[in-house]
């Protein structure tokens, strides 16, 4: 931690709670970013990261509508300082909330929590009712909420005080964030 702030690093996001305590004691001018990783989707979760992580800013579960992100945004703004919001506006939706889905490791022994997701949700699946197979014809994702695109909704975020957009990117290539 001290020499990723050396470097010039001006803040990390994090995930886990204890993390956030050694950064505040060994580079304490580090500034916290509250990961999508703790499930914050709310105002109580943004003052628990705040309050407890010190965290400066939160990224807010991808799975918020567009008023849920400004409510919450306006309400993170009155905390001690004010805490800066920072939501999606593209990338793959989980049928969990952010930080919650266990379906690949318990499905493939991978987690999904840090980074090393199977998209078990991406699958095509058949449904039986009654012991008889359904056919679905082309509707076989039946747990696949899609992707999240929300090129028109940036205005909107923009003046609801959202201070960051985030486009996933993790393990993905240059040409999916291009």
């Amino acid at each position: 931690v001290r020499e990723v702030y050396e470097r010039g690093v001006d803040a990390v996001i994090v995930q886990d709670l204890g993390l956030t305590q050694i950064v505040k004691r060994v580079a304490p001018h580090l500034e916290v970013h509250a990961s999508t990783q703790q499930s914050i989707t709310d105002y109580d979760g943004a003052a628990f990261a705040a309050e407890r992580s010190g965290a400066s800013r939160v990224v807010l579960g991808r799975e918020l509508s567009t008023d849920e992100l400004e409510t919450v945004t306006r309400q993170a703004d009155r905390l001690g300082g004010g805490v800066e919001t920072e939501a999606f506006v593209h990338g793959a939706l989980c049928v969990s909330y952010s930080g919650q889905c266990f379906s690949s490791e318990a499905w493939g022994g991978r987690s999904a929590n840090r980074g090393q997701c199977a998209q078990a949700c991406r699958l095509p699946y058949g449904l039986i009712d009654n012991g008889e197979l359904k056919h679905l014809e082309d509707m076989t994702y039946l747990l696949s909420p899609q992707d999240l695109c929300g090129l028109d909704h940036v205005g909107k975020l923009v003046r609801g005080g959202v201070s960051c957009l985030k486009i996933e990117g993790r393990l993905k290539d240059a040409s999916y964030v291009a």
